[in-house]
C-alpha cells in the first residue's frame, strides 16, 4: 500500500542482483520513494531493470547514481565493496543515509572506516535475512522481504529519525525489522547460516569424489537433498562471505569441529550414554526452535504475542475434569531427578512454558531428558556432581519459581552461570534469594534494584546458615535449601508462617534427609541423591479457578480429579469452606509421598469472612480468584498480611483492584490486602491483565456472574502456568474466546 509521502526521495541502489533488485522493486511498489535509480557492472542487468519496471531510472556509473540520493544502498558482493565506497565518497550528500545488504557487518564497517575515516551517524549497516538459490535481476521480487526479518547494526551514534526512516523503509517492504551490534550479528550469522552453508558445500563435495557418487545421489533420501538444496547458492558469493566474516566462523567451526569429534569418539566407544544425550538435546532444541519461529515456545517474548479474552456473562459449572500436573511439583521434580543417581520417570508433567524452561536449562547443562510426551518424561540423572557448564544464559522465561531455585542449585557449581528471564520476571525483585545466598559464600551480581539477569560466579565453597524469612516464601526456603546440599555443616530456614513444602518432601523421596523441626526445615551438605519416580498431581492452584467458578455459578456441580492436597497448599479449600462452600474430598490417597484427592464442587451462597492469616501462606498464589469469590459473597471479605501478592507477576492486590474497578466493583486496597464488599454487580467492562496469568484467568471465572461482556488483554501469559485453559473453561460452561491465540 503506497504512502501518501514517501520516506526518501532518491534511493540509489547499488548492484541489481536478487537482493538489490528485490528491494527496488519493493520500494517501487509500495511508493517509499520518489525515484528509485539503479546502477550495476553488466549493462544487461540494468537495462533490464528499467524493462521490467524495478527501477525508475539506470546510471551507467556509480557517481551518477548517487549524486542528489539521500538513500544509498550497497547491494554489491562484500569483497567489492571497498571499491565501491570509494566512488561513493567523492558524491554522497552530506544527509543521505548510507546503508548495505551484506551478510557480515564487521568487514562494512571496517571499509567505511578505512575510506571515510569514521563511521558517521549516517551510516547504518543492514542485512535482510532472506535469499534465494536464483540469483541475478530475473529472480527480483518485491516480495522476497514479506514475513521475513531484516537486521540493522547502527552505530551507537547513530541518527535516530534517519534510523526510524530506515526501519520504516523495511517495513514498507514487508519485513520484521531487529537491531543489534556489529559483533553480535556476524556471531550469530556465523553459526546460523554460515557453518550450515559451509557444511553443505563441504558434505556435496566430499560425495562427489566417492566412486559410487552417481549411487549416493541416486538414491539419497528427501533429508539429504533439503540439507544440501543451499550448496546451490552462489559460489562467488559465499567465497567473499567466508573471507570477510573470517573470525566469527573460524570460531564456530572450531567449536563444532571439537563436538563432531566427541560424537566420532562417542561412536567409536560404543558410548550410548553420550549419544543420546547429545541426540535427545539436539532433538528437543529443533522443536524448541520450531516452536519459537511459529511463536509458541517460552523464549517468545510474550509481550509481542497479543491475546484477548472475550466472556460473555452467565453460564453454570459442570463436568468431570482434570486440570494440568502441579507446576512447583514439575519443577522440582526436573531439578531433583537431574542431579540425583539413575533414572527418573515422572508422570504428569505439566508440559506449560515455565516448566519446560526448567527442562530446557537442564538440557544445556549437559542433562539427557527425554520427553515430555502426554506428562511423561524420563530424566538421566547425572549426579550432584555432574552438570556441565552451559554455553550460554540459562533463559526461565517468565517463572520466578525457576530463577529463585535454580540460584541455589548452580551458587557452588564450579562453573558461572547467568540466569535470564522475559520482561515480566526481569523486574521481579531477587535480592531476597541472592542476599542469603551471598550470606553463604555465593558471589552473585544482579541488575539494578536486584532484579534479573542473576550473574553466578562458579566455584565457590558454601557454608551452611540458619536464616529467619522476614516474609514467608516457599521459594525462598526451596532456594537456601537446595544451596545446603551443597554447603559444609547445616543449613536451615525458619518461616514465619507455614509454606508449601514440596521441596522437603521431594527431597526425602530422592532418599536425602531433610530435618523438620516446627517451622524451621534443615539439610546437611554432602549426601546423594537417589532417582524414584514421581506422580505430580493436578494443580491446586489450576484447580482454584474451578473450585471458585462451580461455587459462584448457580446450578453447578464439578468433579475435579487427582488434585494434589498438600497441607500447606489447601489454604485456597480452608478459606472457600469458610465463606461456605460446598466442596466435598473423596478418595484421598498419598502418591509418592504427596496427598491426593478428587474434588466434587456444587454452587453455594457465599458469605464474606476475615480470611485468618495463617491461611494467607497457604493460598498465596489463589488471591486474585479468591477475590472474585468475595466480590460474589454477601457481606464484607478481608485480607491482612498479602505483602506477597505485591511482588509476583504482578501487583496483585492493585491490579485486581483496578480490574474491578473497571467492571464496577469497588474494593479498598490496604498496604497488606484488600477489603471487598461483596454482593455488588459485576458489569461489563475491559481488564489489563498486565500480563499476570492469574488474573487473566479469575476475570473469565468473574463472567459467570457479569451482566455485561468482560474483555481481558494481555492473557498470552496464561500458558506458562495451564496450557489448554480455554478449552477445558469452555467444556466446563464458562463463555470464553480467545482472541490473538495461536
Amino acid at each position: 500500500m503506497a504512502l501518501s509521502e514517501p520516506l526518501f526521495k532518491r534511493v540509489a541502489v547499488i548492484g541489481l542482483g536478487l537482493i538489490g533488485g528485490s528491494l527496488a522493486s519493493a520500494i517501487r511498489r509500495n511508493g517509499l520513494a520518489s525515484t528509485v535509480v539503479g546502477v550495476d557492472q553488466r549493462a544487461e542487468e540494468l537495462q533490464l531493470g528499467k524493462v521490467l519496471g524495478i527501477v525508475d531510472e539506470t546510471a551507467f556509473t556509480v557517481a551518477e547514481a548517487v549524486q542528489g540520493a539521500d538513500l544509498v544502498v550497497l547491494a554489491v558482493p562484500v569483497r567489492a565493496t571497498r571499491a565501491v565506497l570509494e566512488e561513493v565518497r567523492t558524491v554522497l550528500e552530506p544527509g543521505a543515509v548510507l546503508t548495505d545488504v551484506g551478510s557480515t557487518k564487521s568487514s562494512f564497517v571496517a571499509d567505511v572506516e578505512a575510506v571515510f575515516g569514521c563511521l558517521s551517524p549516517l551510516v547504518i549497516p543492514g542485512h535482510p535475512i532472506a535469499g534465494s538459490e536464483k540469483s541475478g535481476i530475473h529472480a527480483a521480487d518485491p516480495e522476497l522481504f514479506a514475513h521475513h526479518k531484516v537486521i540493522l547494526t547502527p552505530p551507537d551514534n547513530v541518527s535516530e529519525p534517519h534510523l526510524a526512516r530506515l526501519k520504516a523503509l523495511w517495513e514498507g517492504c514487508g519485513a520484521t525489522v531487529l537491531t543489534m551490534s556489529v559483533a553480535y550479528h556476524d556471531e550469530v550469522l556465523a553459526a546460523t547460516s554460515h557453518l550450515p552453508h559451509l557444511i553443505a558445500f563441504s558434505l556435496v563435495d566430499t560425495l562427489a569424489g566417492e566412486d559410487e557418487n552417481m549411487d549416493i545421489f541416486r538414491y539419497a533420501a528427501g533429508g539429504f537433498r533439503d540439507f544440501t538444496r543451499i550448496a546451490a547458492s552462489d559460489p562467488v558469493m559465499w567465497h567473499d562471505i567466508f573471507l570477510s566474516n573470517r573470525e566469527a566462523v573460524l570460531r564456530v567451526i572450531d567449536h563444532f569441529t571439537h563436538d563432531l569429534e566427541q560424537l566420532r569418539t562417542a561412536i567409536a566407544n560404543q558410548d550410548s550414554a553420550t549419544l543420546l544425550r547429545v541426540f535427545s538435546r539436539a532433538k528437543a532444541a529443533r522443536e524448541h526452535f520450531s516452536k519459537m519461529l511459529s511463536g509458541q515456545a517460552y523464549v517468545t517474548k510474550n509481550s509481542e504475542k497479543q491475546v484477548t479474552f472475550r466472556l460473555q456473562p452467565g453460564g453454570a459449572i459442570s463436568g468431570d475434569i482434570r486440570v494440568p500436573g502441579d507446576k512447583s511439583m514439575s519443577h522440582r521434580s526436573i531439578m531433583l531427578g537431574a542431579l540425583a543417581d539413575g533414572v527418573t520417570e515422572v508422570k504428569g508433567f505439566l508440559e506449560g512454558e515455565d516448566s519446560l524452561a526448567t527442562l530446557q536449562a537442564f538440557r544445556d547443562m549437559g542433562v539427557t531428558i527425554e520427553g515430555p510426551e502426554d506428562g511423561f518424561v524420563r530424566i538421566h540423572g547425572v549426579g550432584m556432581h555432574g552438570l556441565q557448564a552451559p554455553r550460554g544464559p540459562l533463559y526461565l522465561g517468565n517463572s520466578g519459581t525457576a530463577m529463585r531455585l535454580f540460584a541455589g542449585l548452580l551458587a557452588a557449581q564450579p562453573f558461572d552461570s547467568e540466569l535470564t528471564g522475559d520482561a515480566s520476571l526481569s523486574g521481579r525483585p531477587m535480592g531476597r534469594v541472592a542476599d542469603p545466598l551471598r550470606a553463604m559464600g555465593a558471589v552473585i551480581d544482579t541488575a539494578e534494584g536486584g532484579r534479573p539477569p542473576l550473574r553466578i560466579r562458579g566455584g565457590q565453597k558454601l557454608s551452611g546458615i540458619h536464616y529467619e524469612m522476614p516474609v514467608a516464601s516457599a521459594q525462598v526456603k526451596s532456594c537456601l535449601l537446595l544451596a545446603g546440599l551443597y554447603a559444609e555443616g547445616s543449613t536451615s530456614v525458619t518461616e514465619p508462617a507455614p509454606t508449601r513444602d514440596h521441596t522437603e518432601r521431594m527431597l526425602a523421596g530422592f532418599g536425602y534427609h531433610v530435618h523438620r523441626d516446627g517451622a524451621t526445615a534443615s539439610v546437611s551438605g554432602g549426601d546423594k541423591l537417589t532417582a524414584t519416580n514421581i506422580d505430580v498431581p493436578a494443580d491446586i492452584s489450576s484447580s482454584a479457578f474451578f473450585l471458585v467458578a462451580a461455587s459462584i455459578a448457580p446450578g453447578s456441580d464439578l468433579i475435579l480429579r487427582h488434585v494434589g492436597m498438600n497441607p500447606t497448599r489447601v489454604g485456597v479449600i480452608n478459606i472457600l469452606r469458610q465463606m461456605g462452600a460446598n466442596i466435598e474430598v473423596l478418595d484421598e490417597r498419598e502418591i509418592g509421598g504427596e496427598p491426593v484427592a478428587d474434588l466434587r464442587v456444587r454452587s453455594a451462597e457465599l458469605r464474606g469472612i476475615d480470611i485468618p492469616e495463617d491461611q494467607v501462606p497457604l493460598a498465596i498464589d489463589e488471591f486474585p480468584v479468591l477475590f472474585i469469590a468475595a466480590t460474589c459473597a454477601n457481606g464484607r471479605t478481608v485480607l491482612r498480611g498479602a505483602e506477597e501478592l505485591r511482588v509476583k507477576e504482578s501487583d496483585r492486590i492493585q491490579v485486581m483492584a483496578d480490574g474491578l474497578a473497571a467492571v464496577g466493583v469497588e474494593t479498598t486496597v490496604t498496604p497488606g490486602g484488600i477489603i471487598i464488599d461483596g454482593g455488588q454487580t459485576i458489569g461489563g467492562g475491559t481488564v489489563n491483565s498486565h500480563g499476570d496469568h492469574r488474573i487473566a484467568m479469575s476475570f473469565a471465572v468473574a463472567s459467570l456472574r457479569s451482566r455485561g461482556e468482560i474483555m481481558v488483554t494481555d492473557c498470552a501469559n496464561v500458558a506458562t502456568s495451564f496450557p489448554g485453559f480455554v478449552e477445558l473453561a469452555r467444556g466446563t460452561g464458562i463463555n470464553i474466546s480467545a482472541e490473538g491465540a495461536e
